[in-house]
Protein backbone atom coordinates (compact mmCIF):
# COMPACT_ATOMS: atom_id res chain seq x y z
CA UNK A 1 0.00 0.00 0.00
CA UNK A 2 0.76 3.35 -0.33
CA UNK A 3 0.69 5.50 2.34
CA UNK A 4 2.89 9.27 2.30
CA UNK A 5 2.90 9.46 6.59
CA UNK A 6 2.65 7.18 9.08
CA UNK A 7 1.71 8.33 12.33
CA UNK A 8 2.46 6.55 15.35
CA UNK A 9 3.16 7.22 18.98
CA UNK A 10 6.71 8.55 19.99
CA UNK A 11 8.65 5.67 22.00
CA UNK A 12 11.12 7.73 23.46
CA UNK A 13 9.76 8.47 26.66
CA UNK A 14 8.41 5.45 27.36
CA UNK A 15 10.30 3.03 30.26
CA UNK A 16 10.57 -0.32 28.23
CA UNK A 17 8.90 -3.38 29.94
CA UNK A 18 9.72 -6.86 29.00
CA UNK A 19 6.62 -8.25 30.28
CA UNK A 20 4.52 -6.30 28.67
CA UNK A 21 5.57 -8.82 25.53
CA UNK A 22 3.65 -11.37 27.67
CA UNK A 23 0.69 -10.97 24.83
CA UNK A 24 2.97 -11.75 21.35
CA UNK A 25 4.19 -14.67 23.38
CA UNK A 26 0.25 -15.97 24.53
CA UNK A 27 -0.79 -15.45 20.85
CA UNK A 28 2.02 -17.54 19.52
CA UNK A 29 1.44 -20.35 21.23
CA UNK A 30 -2.13 -20.63 21.49
CA UNK A 31 -1.92 -20.21 17.24
CA UNK A 32 1.33 -21.38 16.36
CA UNK A 33 2.10 -23.71 18.91
CA UNK A 34 -1.49 -25.53 19.11
CA UNK A 35 -1.72 -25.50 15.17
CA UNK A 36 1.53 -27.23 15.02
CA UNK A 37 1.21 -29.74 17.56
CA UNK A 38 -2.56 -30.59 15.83
CA UNK A 39 -1.28 -30.76 12.53
CA UNK A 40 2.04 -32.55 12.82
CA UNK A 41 1.75 -34.19 16.33
CA UNK A 42 -1.54 -35.30 17.17
CA UNK A 43 -2.26 -35.70 13.10
CA UNK A 44 -5.49 -33.73 13.31
CA UNK A 45 -7.06 -33.26 9.90
CA UNK A 46 -7.03 -29.07 9.03
CA UNK A 47 -5.00 -28.73 12.55
CA UNK A 48 -4.49 -25.05 11.71
CA UNK A 49 -7.94 -24.75 11.07
CA UNK A 50 -8.95 -25.46 14.56
CA UNK A 51 -7.33 -22.59 15.82
CA UNK A 52 -9.31 -19.54 15.14
CA UNK A 53 -7.08 -16.61 14.45
CA UNK A 54 -9.06 -13.78 16.20
CA UNK A 55 -9.89 -15.95 19.04
CA UNK A 56 -6.28 -16.28 19.88
CA UNK A 57 -5.73 -12.86 18.96
CA UNK A 58 -9.20 -11.50 21.37
CA UNK A 59 -7.39 -13.88 24.49
CA UNK A 60 -4.03 -11.82 23.56
CA UNK A 61 -5.45 -8.44 23.97
CA UNK A 62 -7.33 -9.98 27.24
CA UNK A 63 -3.70 -10.39 28.70
CA UNK A 64 -2.63 -7.01 27.63
CA UNK A 65 -5.67 -5.30 29.31
CA UNK A 66 -5.35 -6.86 32.95
CA UNK A 67 -1.08 -5.51 32.53
CA UNK A 68 -0.30 -2.09 33.90
CA UNK A 69 -2.44 -1.44 36.69
CA UNK A 70 -1.40 2.21 36.26
CA UNK A 71 -3.94 2.39 33.37
CA UNK A 72 -7.37 2.28 34.15
CA UNK A 73 -9.45 -0.21 31.54
CA UNK A 74 -11.18 3.36 30.36
CA UNK A 75 -7.15 4.81 29.24
CA UNK A 76 -7.05 1.36 27.80
CA UNK A 77 -9.81 1.35 25.57
CA UNK A 78 -8.53 5.38 24.26
CA UNK A 79 -5.25 3.58 23.75
CA UNK A 80 -6.73 1.09 22.20
CA UNK A 81 -8.75 3.24 19.55
CA UNK A 82 -6.21 5.57 19.06
CA UNK A 83 -4.19 2.48 17.41
CA UNK A 84 -6.98 1.96 15.21
CA UNK A 85 -6.79 5.29 13.94
CA UNK A 86 -3.65 5.04 12.91
CA UNK A 87 -3.68 6.08 8.75
CA UNK A 88 -1.57 3.10 7.21
CA UNK A 89 -4.28 0.44 9.14
CA UNK A 90 -7.32 2.17 7.75
CA UNK A 91 -5.77 2.06 4.21
CA UNK A 92 -5.12 -1.88 5.04
CA UNK A 93 -8.53 -2.24 5.54
CA UNK A 94 -10.06 -0.04 2.46
CA UNK A 95 -7.53 -2.18 -0.25
CA UNK A 96 -9.11 -5.13 1.64
CA UNK A 97 -12.69 -4.45 1.09
CA UNK A 98 -11.90 -3.17 -2.94
CA UNK A 99 -10.43 -6.66 -3.01
CA UNK A 100 -12.52 -8.58 -1.81
CA UNK A 101 -15.33 -6.84 -3.55
CA UNK A 102 -13.28 -6.79 -7.06
CA UNK A 103 -12.57 -10.60 -6.93
CA UNK A 104 -16.40 -11.24 -5.68
CA UNK A 105 -17.60 -9.89 -8.61
CA UNK A 106 -15.41 -11.65 -11.06
CA UNK A 107 -15.64 -14.97 -9.51
CA UNK A 108 -13.92 -17.94 -10.80
CA UNK A 109 -14.34 -17.03 -14.62
CA UNK A 110 -12.20 -13.96 -15.31
CA UNK A 111 -9.76 -15.46 -13.33
CA UNK A 112 -10.25 -19.01 -15.38
CA UNK A 113 -10.19 -16.87 -18.89
CA UNK A 114 -6.93 -15.11 -17.65
CA UNK A 115 -5.11 -18.43 -16.76
CA UNK A 116 -6.21 -20.52 -19.70
CA UNK A 117 -4.76 -17.64 -22.37
CA UNK A 118 -1.85 -17.86 -20.13
CA UNK A 119 -1.28 -21.17 -21.12
CA UNK A 120 -2.21 -20.49 -24.55
CA UNK A 121 0.82 -18.62 -25.41
CA UNK A 122 3.20 -19.98 -22.26
CA UNK A 123 4.68 -23.76 -22.19
CA UNK A 124 3.10 -25.02 -18.91
CA UNK A 125 6.50 -25.27 -17.44
CA UNK A 126 7.35 -22.06 -17.38
CA UNK A 127 3.63 -20.58 -15.76
CA UNK A 128 5.02 -20.46 -12.86
CA UNK A 129 7.44 -18.88 -13.50
CA UNK A 130 5.41 -15.89 -15.06
CA UNK A 131 2.97 -15.78 -12.48
CA UNK A 132 6.34 -14.60 -9.86
CA UNK A 133 7.15 -12.21 -12.62
CA UNK A 134 3.94 -10.61 -13.38
CA UNK A 135 3.61 -10.29 -9.83
CA UNK A 136 7.18 -8.58 -9.20
CA UNK A 137 6.17 -5.94 -12.27
CA UNK A 138 2.47 -5.33 -10.84
CA UNK A 139 3.79 -4.94 -7.04
CA UNK A 140 6.96 -2.69 -8.88
CA UNK A 141 4.61 -0.31 -10.54
CA UNK A 142 1.85 -0.54 -7.86
CA UNK A 143 3.57 -0.10 -4.91
CA UNK A 144 1.41 -2.84 -2.42
CA UNK A 145 1.77 -6.36 -2.24
CA UNK A 146 -1.23 -7.03 -0.54
CA UNK A 147 -3.08 -5.19 -3.17
CA UNK A 148 -0.65 -7.75 -6.05
CA UNK A 149 -1.63 -10.85 -4.33
CA UNK A 150 -5.34 -10.03 -4.25
CA UNK A 151 -5.32 -9.84 -8.25
CA UNK A 152 -2.99 -12.07 -9.20
CA UNK A 153 -3.39 -15.03 -6.67
CA UNK A 154 -6.64 -16.26 -8.40
CA UNK A 155 -4.94 -16.70 -11.67
CA UNK A 156 -2.08 -18.39 -10.05
CA UNK A 157 -4.85 -20.70 -8.67
CA UNK A 158 -6.20 -21.73 -11.88
CA UNK A 159 -3.20 -22.18 -13.06
CA UNK A 160 -2.28 -24.91 -10.88
CA UNK A 161 -5.18 -26.56 -11.44
CA UNK A 162 -5.20 -26.50 -15.46
CA UNK A 163 -1.36 -27.15 -15.76
CA UNK A 164 -0.99 -29.75 -12.71
CA UNK A 165 0.89 -27.53 -10.33
CA UNK A 166 0.58 -27.57 -6.48
CA UNK A 167 -1.96 -24.33 -5.29
CA UNK A 168 0.91 -23.92 -2.32
CA UNK A 169 3.71 -23.62 -4.91
CA UNK A 170 1.72 -21.23 -7.33
CA UNK A 171 0.52 -18.88 -4.90
CA UNK A 172 3.80 -19.01 -2.98
CA UNK A 173 5.53 -17.82 -6.32
CA UNK A 174 3.00 -14.83 -6.57
CA UNK A 175 3.79 -13.59 -2.66
CA UNK A 176 7.31 -13.65 -3.50
CA UNK A 177 7.32 -11.60 -6.69
CA UNK A 178 4.91 -9.33 -4.87
CA UNK A 179 7.27 -9.18 -2.21
CA UNK A 180 10.40 -8.34 -4.46
CA UNK A 181 8.25 -5.70 -6.12
CA UNK A 182 6.84 -4.20 -3.02
CA UNK A 183 10.30 -3.72 -1.59
CA UNK A 184 12.12 -1.63 -4.52
CA UNK A 185 9.26 0.32 -5.07
CA UNK A 186 9.49 3.78 -4.97
CA UNK A 187 5.87 4.46 -3.99
CA UNK A 188 5.85 1.25 -1.43
CA UNK A 189 5.15 2.67 2.38
CA UNK A 190 8.15 0.64 3.48
CA UNK A 191 10.52 2.57 1.05
CA UNK A 192 8.87 5.88 1.70
CA UNK A 193 9.20 5.04 6.11
CA UNK A 194 12.70 3.70 5.45
CA UNK A 195 14.52 6.24 3.41
CA UNK A 196 12.18 9.53 5.32
CA UNK A 197 13.14 8.27 8.82
CA UNK A 198 16.95 7.68 7.89
CA UNK A 199 17.26 10.81 5.36
CA UNK A 200 18.50 9.36 2.49
CA UNK A 201 16.97 9.69 -1.08
CA UNK A 202 15.20 6.98 -2.57
CA UNK A 203 17.06 6.50 -5.24
CA UNK A 204 20.25 6.19 -3.30
CA UNK A 205 18.25 3.54 -0.71
CA UNK A 206 17.32 1.87 -4.55
CA UNK A 207 20.74 1.03 -5.26
CA UNK A 208 22.06 -0.50 -2.50
CA UNK A 209 18.42 -2.34 -1.98
CA UNK A 210 18.35 -3.98 -5.74
CA UNK A 211 21.58 -5.41 -5.89
CA UNK A 212 20.84 -7.17 -2.68
CA UNK A 213 17.49 -8.67 -3.94
CA UNK A 214 18.09 -8.99 -7.22
CA UNK A 215 20.36 -11.77 -6.92
CA UNK A 216 17.39 -13.87 -4.80
CA UNK A 217 15.20 -13.26 -7.41
CA UNK A 218 17.22 -14.61 -10.11
CA UNK A 219 17.89 -17.71 -8.21
CA UNK A 220 14.21 -17.96 -7.63
CA UNK A 221 13.88 -17.90 -10.75
CA UNK A 222 16.03 -20.78 -10.96
CA UNK A 223 14.48 -22.80 -8.55
CA UNK A 224 11.18 -21.97 -9.84
CA UNK A 225 11.96 -23.32 -13.38
CA UNK A 226 13.89 -26.21 -12.02
CA UNK A 227 10.32 -27.56 -10.15
CA UNK A 228 8.82 -27.03 -12.66
CA UNK A 229 9.99 -28.83 -15.09
CA UNK A 230 10.58 -31.59 -12.24
CA UNK A 231 6.54 -31.57 -11.75
CA UNK A 232 4.78 -33.86 -14.07
CA UNK A 233 2.73 -30.89 -15.41
CA UNK A 234 -0.07 -32.07 -17.98
CA UNK A 235 -1.08 -30.80 -21.44
CA UNK A 236 -3.28 -28.18 -20.92
CA UNK A 237 -6.55 -29.09 -22.04
CA UNK A 238 -7.85 -26.54 -24.76
CA UNK A 239 -10.80 -24.93 -22.99
CA UNK A 240 -13.31 -22.34 -24.75
CA UNK A 241 -13.35 -19.16 -22.53
CA UNK A 242 -14.46 -15.68 -22.72
CA UNK A 243 -12.22 -13.00 -23.77
CA UNK A 244 -14.26 -10.35 -22.40
CA UNK A 245 -14.49 -11.84 -18.83
CA UNK A 246 -10.38 -11.51 -19.44
CA UNK A 247 -10.69 -7.81 -19.58
CA UNK A 248 -11.07 -6.87 -16.20
CA UNK A 249 -7.65 -8.40 -14.82
CA UNK A 250 -5.94 -6.81 -17.93
CA UNK A 251 -7.22 -3.30 -17.45
CA UNK A 252 -6.23 -3.60 -13.88
CA UNK A 253 -2.79 -5.37 -14.22
CA UNK A 254 -1.91 -2.30 -17.06
CA UNK A 255 -3.36 0.26 -15.04
CA UNK A 256 -0.95 -1.07 -11.92
CA UNK A 257 1.67 -1.07 -14.14
CA UNK A 258 1.53 2.25 -14.31
CA UNK A 259 2.08 3.28 -11.27
CA UNK A 260 -1.31 5.61 -10.20
CA UNK A 261 -2.66 5.23 -7.02
CA UNK A 262 -3.80 1.72 -5.54
CA UNK A 263 -7.62 2.56 -5.11
CA UNK A 264 -7.63 3.92 -8.55
CA UNK A 265 -6.97 0.65 -10.19
CA UNK A 266 -9.22 -1.18 -7.82
CA UNK A 267 -12.32 1.06 -8.31
CA UNK A 268 -11.91 1.35 -12.00
CA UNK A 269 -11.83 -2.52 -12.12
CA UNK A 270 -14.37 -3.17 -9.77
CA UNK A 271 -17.00 -0.46 -12.36
CA UNK A 272 -15.59 -2.30 -15.19
CA UNK A 273 -15.82 -6.16 -13.71
CA UNK A 274 -19.22 -5.02 -13.14
CA UNK A 275 -20.15 -3.42 -16.39
CA UNK A 276 -18.35 -6.38 -18.22
CA UNK A 277 -19.77 -9.32 -15.92
CA UNK A 278 -23.28 -7.84 -16.09
CA UNK A 279 -23.35 -6.99 -19.59
CA UNK A 280 -22.16 -10.12 -21.17
CA UNK A 281 -25.06 -11.73 -19.16
CA UNK A 282 -22.94 -13.88 -16.89
CA UNK A 283 -24.38 -11.90 -14.02
CA UNK A 284 -27.68 -10.08 -13.29
CA UNK A 285 -28.24 -7.21 -11.00
CA UNK A 286 -29.21 -9.41 -8.16
CA UNK A 287 -26.40 -11.41 -8.91
CA UNK A 288 -24.05 -8.81 -8.99
CA UNK A 289 -24.92 -7.67 -5.45
CA UNK A 290 -25.13 -11.12 -3.99
CA UNK A 291 -21.42 -11.20 -5.07
CA UNK A 292 -20.17 -8.41 -3.98
CA UNK A 293 -21.85 -9.27 -0.63
CA UNK A 294 -19.64 -12.42 -0.71
CA UNK A 295 -16.53 -10.60 -2.11
CA UNK A 296 -16.95 -8.45 1.17
CA UNK A 297 -17.42 -11.44 3.82
CA UNK A 298 -14.52 -13.55 2.71
CA UNK A 299 -12.63 -10.35 3.87
CA UNK A 300 -14.02 -10.40 7.14
CA UNK A 301 -11.44 -12.53 8.59
CA UNK A 302 -8.42 -10.75 7.21
CA UNK A 303 -9.84 -6.77 8.45
CA UNK A 304 -10.74 -8.81 11.90
CA UNK A 305 -7.18 -9.11 12.18
CA UNK A 306 -5.48 -6.34 11.40
CA UNK A 307 -7.83 -4.37 13.04
CA UNK A 308 -6.85 -7.06 16.60
CA UNK A 309 -2.92 -6.62 15.42
CA UNK A 310 -3.25 -2.99 15.44
CA UNK A 311 -5.37 -2.74 18.85
CA UNK A 312 -2.81 -5.57 20.76
CA UNK A 313 0.54 -2.70 19.41
CA UNK A 314 -0.86 0.12 20.93
CA UNK A 315 -1.13 -1.54 24.38
CA UNK A 316 2.16 -3.63 24.33
CA UNK A 317 3.66 -0.48 23.13
CA UNK A 318 2.34 2.07 25.99
CA UNK A 319 2.89 -0.63 28.43
CA UNK A 320 6.72 -0.76 27.29
CA UNK A 321 7.22 -3.72 25.81
CA UNK A 322 8.36 -2.53 22.19
CA UNK A 323 10.91 0.25 24.09
CA UNK A 324 11.79 -2.90 26.06
CA UNK A 325 13.02 -5.34 22.57
CA UNK A 326 14.56 -1.99 21.42
CA UNK A 327 16.57 -1.34 24.02
CA UNK A 328 17.85 -5.02 24.29
CA UNK A 329 18.79 -5.45 20.47
CA UNK A 330 20.50 -2.33 20.95
CA UNK A 331 23.11 -3.15 23.88
CA UNK A 332 23.53 -6.88 22.70
CA UNK A 333 24.32 -6.15 18.98
CA UNK A 334 27.75 -3.78 19.13
CA UNK A 335 29.83 -3.05 16.04
CA UNK A 336 29.64 -2.85 11.95
CA UNK A 337 28.83 -6.29 11.23
CA UNK A 338 27.08 -6.94 14.10
CA UNK A 339 25.44 -3.84 14.05
CA UNK A 340 23.99 -4.63 10.55
CA UNK A 341 22.41 -7.88 11.86
CA UNK A 342 21.30 -6.12 14.99
CA UNK A 343 19.47 -3.36 12.92
CA UNK A 344 17.98 -6.14 10.76
CA UNK A 345 17.01 -8.20 14.21
CA UNK A 346 15.67 -5.04 15.27
CA UNK A 347 12.59 -4.67 12.67
CA UNK A 348 12.06 -8.38 12.13
CA UNK A 349 11.05 -8.30 15.95
CA UNK A 350 9.12 -5.49 15.52
CA UNK A 351 7.13 -7.51 12.75
CA UNK A 352 6.22 -10.20 14.15
CA UNK A 353 4.89 -8.35 17.33
CA UNK A 354 3.02 -6.07 14.18
CA UNK A 355 2.61 -7.94 11.32
CA UNK A 356 2.51 -4.72 9.51
CA UNK A 357 6.35 -4.24 7.93
CA UNK A 358 6.04 -0.05 7.53
CA UNK A 359 4.89 -0.02 11.60
CA UNK A 360 7.70 -2.17 12.00
CA UNK A 361 10.09 -0.18 10.15
CA UNK A 362 8.91 3.38 11.59
CA UNK A 363 9.31 1.91 15.28
CA UNK A 364 12.46 0.20 14.56
CA UNK A 365 14.00 3.48 13.01
CA UNK A 366 15.14 5.77 15.45
CA UNK A 367 17.21 3.23 17.47
CA UNK A 368 18.11 1.74 13.49
CA UNK A 369 19.56 5.36 12.89
CA UNK A 370 21.22 5.46 16.30
CA UNK A 371 22.94 2.63 15.31
CA UNK A 372 23.99 3.51 12.34
CA UNK A 373 25.68 6.99 13.96
CA UNK A 374 27.54 4.70 16.90
CA UNK A 375 28.72 1.65 14.39
CA UNK A 376 29.03 3.56 11.19
CA UNK A 377 26.49 2.15 8.55
CA UNK A 378 25.50 4.18 6.03
CA UNK A 379 22.18 5.62 6.05
CA UNK A 380 21.72 3.97 2.41
CA UNK A 381 22.61 0.45 3.99
CA UNK A 382 20.65 1.13 7.24
CA UNK A 383 17.52 1.89 5.16
CA UNK A 384 17.99 -1.26 3.00
CA UNK A 385 17.99 -2.94 5.69
CA UNK A 386 15.23 -1.66 6.94
CA UNK A 387 13.15 -2.55 3.98
CA UNK A 388 14.96 -6.01 3.15
CA UNK A 389 14.37 -7.54 6.25
CA UNK A 390 10.83 -6.17 7.30
CA UNK A 391 10.08 -7.76 3.16
CA UNK A 392 11.23 -11.20 4.51
CA UNK A 393 9.70 -11.96 7.46
CA UNK A 394 6.39 -10.07 6.51
CA UNK A 395 6.07 -12.35 3.14
CA UNK A 396 6.75 -15.52 5.93
CA UNK A 397 4.17 -14.72 8.51
CA UNK A 398 1.24 -17.01 8.86
CA UNK A 399 -0.96 -13.83 10.06
CA UNK A 400 0.48 -11.32 7.84
CA UNK A 401 -1.83 -9.67 5.18
CA UNK A 402 0.06 -11.18 2.59
CA UNK A 403 -0.67 -14.08 3.43
CA UNK A 404 -4.08 -14.44 4.65
CA UNK A 405 -5.51 -12.11 1.69
CA UNK A 406 -3.50 -15.48 -0.44
CA UNK A 407 -5.29 -17.82 1.84
CA UNK A 408 -8.92 -16.22 1.57
CA UNK A 409 -8.53 -15.88 -2.53
CA UNK A 410 -8.02 -19.86 -2.09
CA UNK A 411 -11.02 -20.44 0.20
CA UNK A 412 -12.86 -18.51 -2.55
CA UNK A 413 -11.92 -20.82 -5.26
CA UNK A 414 -12.95 -23.22 -3.01
CA UNK A 415 -16.35 -22.26 -2.48
CA UNK A 416 -16.92 -21.16 -6.23
CA UNK A 417 -15.49 -24.30 -7.27
CA UNK A 418 -17.46 -26.44 -5.21
CA UNK A 419 -20.80 -24.66 -5.88
CA UNK A 420 -19.83 -25.61 -9.95
CA UNK A 421 -19.42 -28.49 -9.13
CA UNK A 422 -15.91 -28.95 -9.57
CA UNK A 423 -16.02 -28.73 -13.73
CA UNK A 424 -14.95 -25.92 -16.26
CA UNK A 425 -15.99 -26.17 -20.16
CA UNK A 426 -15.54 -29.77 -18.95
CA UNK A 427 -12.11 -29.67 -17.79
CA UNK A 428 -11.65 -30.54 -14.05
CA UNK A 429 -11.43 -28.00 -11.84
CA UNK A 430 -9.01 -26.15 -10.48
CA UNK A 431 -9.31 -26.83 -6.85
CA UNK A 432 -12.21 -29.04 -5.39
CA UNK A 433 -13.70 -27.50 -1.54
CA UNK A 434 -11.59 -30.27 -0.15
CA UNK A 435 -8.17 -29.52 -1.51
CA UNK A 436 -8.41 -26.06 -0.76
CA UNK A 437 -9.66 -25.84 2.87
CA UNK A 438 -6.59 -27.67 3.72
CA UNK A 439 -4.56 -25.47 2.60
CA UNK A 440 -2.67 -23.37 5.50
CA UNK A 441 0.15 -20.76 5.74
CA UNK A 442 2.59 -23.40 6.71
CA UNK A 443 2.02 -25.80 3.13
CA UNK A 444 2.70 -22.33 1.25
CA UNK A 445 5.63 -21.13 3.51
CA UNK A 446 8.59 -24.47 2.49
CA UNK A 447 7.67 -22.77 -1.78
CA UNK A 448 8.42 -18.78 -0.62
CA UNK A 449 12.06 -19.28 -1.91
CA UNK A 450 12.50 -15.55 -2.15
CA UNK A 451 12.33 -14.91 1.20
CA UNK A 452 14.78 -17.00 1.90
CA UNK A 453 17.10 -16.29 -0.82
CA UNK A 454 16.95 -12.73 0.23
CA UNK A 455 18.16 -13.86 4.22
CA UNK A 456 20.88 -15.42 2.26
CA UNK A 457 21.63 -12.23 0.15
CA UNK A 458 21.49 -10.35 3.03
CA UNK A 459 23.20 -11.57 5.45
CA UNK A 460 26.19 -12.42 2.62
CA UNK A 461 25.91 -8.44 1.85
CA UNK A 462 26.52 -7.64 5.64
CA UNK A 463 29.74 -10.10 6.06
CA UNK A 464 31.24 -8.38 2.93
CA UNK A 465 30.23 -4.84 3.34
CA UNK A 466 32.93 -2.31 4.39
CA UNK A 467 32.45 0.19 7.08
CA UNK A 468 31.46 3.89 6.55
CA UNK A 469 34.78 5.99 6.89
CA UNK A 470 34.33 8.57 9.62
CA UNK A 471 32.46 12.14 8.98
CA UNK A 472 30.63 10.48 5.50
Amino acid sequence: MKNESISLENLENIKGNPKALLPIAIFLVLYLGLGITFEYVLKVPMGFYNIPIVAAFLIAIFVACIQNRKLNFDKKMNVMAGALGDRNIFLMILVFLCAGIFAGILGRSSASAAAYLLLDFIPAQFAVVVLFVVAAFVSTAMGTSVGTIAVVSPIAIEVAGAAGFGIPFCVASVIGGAMFGDNLSFISDTTIAATSTQGVAMKEKFKVNFWIALPAALAAIVIITAISFATDAHEVVSADYKLIQLMPYVLVLALALTGINVFAVLLVGIVAAAAIMVGSGNLNFVGLLGNIGNGISGMYETIMVAVLVSALCGLIRIHGGFAALLDFIHKVFKGHKSGQLGVGLLVSAMDVATANNTVAIVMAAPIAKQMSDEYRISPQKTASLLDIFGCILQGLLPYGAQMLVALSAIASAATANTAAGAVVNGVEAVVNGVEAVNVSAFDIIPYMFYPFLLLISVLAFIAISPKRKKNV
